[in-house]
């Protein structure tokens, strides 16, 4: 006898679509036997309809209200029957109280978004300006499971190991001197197409700015001055957090950007490259009160926003609104789409964008024990994947050091960039950029946090590229239609002597002195180092520090700069091939200062001008040595490695450490040396002539190895 199951059967039809009560979980549009399963949460809406569209139809195809007994709870929940799932799209009108000052948005005569939607259409093809009058703009379809791994799976590299390229999809491959085909610029398939140039440089994790689905069209608005669109281009506003990118996609056109991205993750995977997904959960597209309803807004605005009480939108964010995050409704909404990601796509790691937000009790006030955060710590589906915090918001909070971590969370070490930054230009403390060189044991180590915490950086998307910090005094952000008030104020950046680019040649050679400095420094500290896309070729964005808005070679990077900064780029691959090679760079725990291995030399000593002293007073010159016999606390053996740092005007003789008998120091790298000869492959270091000391050129590093 077949036994049949009985939730294949409808028990309701309406307009001849056939019903049945659906689930209540997974949330979202779902397969099931027969059907498809909706399911969709409100607190305080009085009824829910569900509206399906044949795909890019203008009209629905039917609208079908939940009957009361479809309601579980506050989750109204529907199996439809043979639908062409394939070709649908689906949204809900839900109806309800609207009252500003109670915060109720509630207007069933707009359709709203699936929040839980996996696949987003209406914005299919990157800059093809929408339909305005269309009246449902960012669609919710179904994504299919179906997509073969083989046997990928993440690829789990140890953080303290990790070399982080940040990088903006559109912007690595849309400018054509890339060489990637038409068709795939701007694109993930164009990224897949870059992998070898991935490769070559050494990385070993990419972090991608927003790919979740966005509008590049919000806010969009005509540049006063050359009449050009300006538009949402990073996509630091997100309308669906469960879906990627259509307009990122070369098959968005076709609604195979679910398939496109997962394609890429598995490429990465393949050539060693884990993915950092660049994540805004801090707020949504929707804006202020002047915003459009997509979704959140409509469905639930009283859950899902934070409020003043008197109905506005709290605003830590500095874009309009912000996200409720620990209303135990958005956590779970938090919980699952970073879950999704982590099993759908195989991400390797989350950065949160202003992730101190996350920590804010509904009115605002930060929470000393944050439930989101300690959530996503504990998850044990996120028990691998690297959670790493921009430790700051835009209401002021700033947590660098004392992010609540859980033994888990990582940190974008904004203190890093600064004490970097004014080093390299002459204003610096070496007391300060000592702790930063190690892992910045003064804000991780009393609470038990690894080295491996402190995301370094010196450049990221916000703000100069490296080739600007040193060609730049002040933001030139005029481009942006804003009268240059945008963008940060403090760079702490260097103009070498002219604002802008120079045909000086002591210019232009001082400027790539202080970018390899710079490269240098970055690679030799512990923590975890992250490069912005271009910065390894001497990429400019011509002084503009807030790119936000451009989509052109403002942005795009330039490719013929492979050939045109060549020595640069091969110093930089010459850099990170250093790092690979020398674990005593990546310790898993802070140094100890202090011989615990018998080698007759601690972990790390500092110098100066003289060997085993140093003038704390100064603000250029610096030198440590670490004992590569305490390499990942001594569990294996490395070379002894040498670095000074003389950031002052002019040259100083440098007094080395005695090595060990029978060592002799070698010369990896000396940035005061024109190229070729300012560094080498690792393996292939010369032996220093003189071995007692070393003269340091004006602004210049050495990298030294005894063996």
């Amino acid at each position: 006898m077949t036994m049949q199951r009985i939730d294949i059967h409808p028990t309701h039809t309406y307009n001849q679509f056939k019903l049945r009560c659906g689930k209540p979980f997974p949330f979202g549009a779902t397969l099931v036997p027969g059907g498809v399963n909706f399911s969709i949460f409100s607190s305080y809406a009085t009824a829910c309809t569900l509206v399906l569209f044949e795909k890019h139809a203008k009209a629905p195809l039917v609208e079908i209200p939940f009957p009361d007994e479809f309601r579980i709870g506050n989750v109204y929940c529907m199996t439809v029957f043979d639908l062409d799932y394939e070709s649908l799209e689906y949204g809900y009108r839900m109806d309800g109280p609207n009252n500003f000052q109670e915060g109720q948005w509630f207007d069933s005569s707009k359709i709203l978004m699936d929040p839980y939607a996996k696949n987003i259409g209406g914005r299919d093809v990157w800059g093809v300006h929408p339909d305005w009058n269309d009246i449902y703009h960012h669609r919710a379809r179904i994504a299919f499971d179906d997509f073969d791994w083989e046997d990928d799976r993440p690829l789990e590299i140890p953080p303290e190991d990790q070399i982080i390229y940040e990088m903006h999809v559109r912007s690595f491959t849309q400018d054509p001197s890339s060489g990637v085909k038409e068709k795939y610029r701007g694109t993930f398939a164009g990224i897949r197409e870059k992998i070898p140039y991935l490769k070559a440089l050494g990385v070993n994790a990419i972090e991608l700015m927003p790919i979740y689905e966005f509008d590049e069209f919000e806010n969009s608005r005509p540049n006063p001055e050359t009449g050009e669109l300006l538009l949402n281009y990073w996509g630091y506003s997100t309308v669906g957090f469960f879906a990627p990118k259509a307009g990122y996609a070369a098959t968005g056109k076709f609604g195979m950007q679910v398939d496109e991205f997962k394609a890429l993750v598995k490429e990465l995977h393949k050539n060693g490259i884990e993915v950092i997904l660049d994540v805004v959960f801090n707020h949504t597209a929707e804006g202020n009160e002047h915003g459009p309803t997509i979704s959140f807004r409509g469905i639930d605005n009283k859950t899902y926003y934070m409020l003043t009480p008197e109905g506005y939108y709290f605003n830590f964010s500095g874009t309009g609104n912000t996200l409720n995050c620990n209303n135990p409704i958005v956590r779970g909404m938090v919980l699952d789409c970073l879950r999704y990601w982590a099993a759908e796509y195989h991400i390797d790691g989350f950065r949160f964008d202003l992730a101190a937000i996350l920590g804010r009790d509904p009115s605002g006030a930060p929470l000393a024990n944050p439930p989101l955060l300690e959530s996503l710590a504990f998850d044990p589906i996120l028990a691998k994947c690297k959670l790493i915090a921009e430790a700051w918001d835009a209401g002021g909070l700033y947590q660098v050091g004392s992010f609540p971590a859980y033994g888990r969370w990582a940190e974008w070490n904004g203190k890093y960039r600064d004490s970097l930054r004014k080093f390299l230009k002459g204003d610096g403390n070496v007391g300060d950029v000592a702790q930063r060189l190690q892992g910045s044991p003064d804000l991780y180590a009393p609470t038990g946090r690894a080295p491996a915490t402190s995301i370094n950086f010196i450049t990221c998307h916000d703000g100069f590229t490296l080739m600007d910090l040193v060609s730049y005094n002040h933001k030139h952000n005029e481009a942006n239609g804003e009268n240059n008030n945008d963008g940060s104020n403090d760079n702490d950046s260097w103009n070498c002597g002219w604002e802008g680019s120079t045909d000086d040649p002591g210019i232009n050679r001082l400027r790539q002195r202080q970018i390899k400095n710079a490269l240098a420094l970055l690679m030799v500290s512990q923590g975890v180092p992250m490069l912005l896309m271009g910065d390894e070729m001497g990429r400019t964005k011509l002084g503009n520090n807030n790119t936000y808005c451009h989509d052109n070679a403002l942005n795009w990077l330039d490719w013929t700069l492979v050939e045109r900064q060549a020595s640069l780029l091969q110093f930089c691959q010459h850099l990170i091939a250093f790092r690979q090679a020398h674990p005593v760079l990546r310790n898993p725990a802070h140094f100890q200062n202090r011989d615990y291995v018998g080698s007759g030399y601690p972990d790390i000593s500092w110098h100066g001008t003289k060997a085993w002293y140093v003038d704390w007073s100064s603000a250029h010159i610096l030198a440590f040595m670490l004992c590569g016999k305490h390499a990942k606390q001594g569990q294996v053996t490395d070379d002894y490695l040498y670095i000074g740092m003389n950031l002052h005007w002019q040259a100083h003789g440098f007094e080395l450490p005695q090595l060990p008998s029978g060592m002799q120091w070698h010369v990896f790298a000396n940035t005061g040396v024109e190229p070729p000869a300012d560094s080498c492959h690792p393996g292939q270091e010369t032996v220093l002539e003189d071995q007692a000391s070393i003269l340091l050129g004006e602004r210049s590093v050495v990298i030294l190895v005894g063996r």
